[in-house]
């Protein structure tokens, strides 16, 4: 499994709610299409304007076509601020309670 951590500074507070209650709303029906993720997690520090997102992917294809998908996307209002960076992981470990 693969994680695709993406960061964000510079946000204000009240954009960033924005982002994510639209981000929300558009997810209903699942990621957008060609974003193979398994799952997402949206990080945020309303006081510092920062937000980390971290998708989840399967296989290193679906990182690779999630990766490409999601560089031609920004946040719905540009709430989030500057992207500062993208990174990619693979899971060693997960657990759960």
């Amino acid at each position: 499994m693969y994680a695709r951590v993406v960061r964000w500074e510079g946000g204000d507070a009240e954009a960033i709610k924005a982002s994510i209650d639209e981000i929300r709303s558009q997810s209903e029906a699942g990621p957008p299409p060609g974003v193979p993720a398994k799952g997402l997690l949206i990080l945020q520090d309303l006081d510092g304007g920062r937000v980390i997102s971290i998708g989840f992917f399967e296989t290193e294809a679906d990182y690779s076509e999630g990766d490409e998908t999601l560089n031609s996307m920004s946040p719905p209002g540009e709430g989030f601020g500057s992207r500062a960076a993208v990174e990619k992981y693979e899971i060693a470990l997960e657990l759960e309670a």
